[in-house]
């Protein structure tokens, strides 16, 4: 126990001094990487993807989807991302779809059979670019590597002082950062990105209450597939949805002000 508190104490301090930084949203941060490490990272990513995986060759669903993400990104911050987004559809059948640092986005065609109208597309869109934008990437990273850093210190402690149980130990904080740090912070990570994709898609032109059916659509998709949200890295869709129903009214007020209402399909 006294090696347990001594790592999260380590940790802790560690975190809270590298925490300068804030979200869209107003959460504290960690972020160690430079935009142009992340950007170079990105582009790297998305290339060998390109390579590796097959591209859809349908022209209606490539301008399609390139409408609704055109819509979106105009409205993404030059602090973020400043060029043209690069939009590629893949032709693979998995619900899902990804935006990178350096303006890369990646949409696979099995999402279409869920996301069933343009605004659906555009809640994914705006989530995956909301990631973007709150550079979750980095902060994954960042806190991974400080992680790793006080895994490393703590296990030193052990075999230094030569404690039988370090093997013991070290499997239990190892399950202790994966559920009491990791996992919620990665549920973290996925309602902020809905709240800014929310926005996103509202400024766009896009009906933000087409996102509440989007997750109505996925939990019928995914059945009784899912792990309890405790263990999970994204929250359950019942919880999204209470989450988009208690931000739509700010949405609504984009929406009905935006001046263009885009006709994808």
């Amino acid at each position: 126990m006294k090696y347990l508190f001594v790592f999260f104490l380590c940790l802790m301090n560690l975190l809270f001094l590298a925490s300068c930084a804030k979200s869209p949203t107003g959460r504290n941060q960690l972020k160690l990487y430079s935009n142009s490490q992340l950007a170079g990272m990105g582009e790297q990513a998305f290339d060998s993807m390109k390579a590796e995986q097959t591209v859809s060759s349908k022209p209606m669903s490539n301008l399609y989807v390139q409408c609704i993400a055109d819509a979106i990104t105009q409205h993404v911050p030059k602090s973020v991302f400043a060029g043209e987004w690069e939009l590629v559809v893949f032709d693979d059948p998995q619900v899902n779809a990804f935006a990178l640092p350096g303006g890369k986005i990646g949409v696979y065609t099995g999402l279409m059979e869920v996301a069933t109208n343009q605004e659906q597309l555009a809640a994914v869109i705006g989530h995956e670019v909301g990631h973007v934008i709150a550079e979750h990437g980095n902060e994954r990273m960042s806190s991974n590597a400080l992680i790793n850093i006080g895994m490393e210190v703590t296990n030193q402690l052990l075999q230094t002082n030569q404690i039988a149980t370090s093997n013991l130990i070290m499997a239990g904080l190892g399950l202790g950062v994966q559920v009491g740090v990791q996992l919620p912070f990665g549920r973290t990570h996925e309602t902020e990105a809905d709240l800014i994709g929310l926005e996103l898609m509202a400024r766009g032109g896009f009906d933000p209450r087409e996102s509440m059916t989007l997750w109505e659509n996925m939990a019928k998709a995914s059945g009784d597939n899912r792990q309890p949200e405790l263990l999970s890295t994204h929250p359950l869709p019942a919880t999204r949805i209470s989450n988009l129903s208690n931000n739509m009214d700010n949405a609504m007020l984009f929406y009905n002000a935006a001046t263009i209402k885009p006709n994808c399909s």
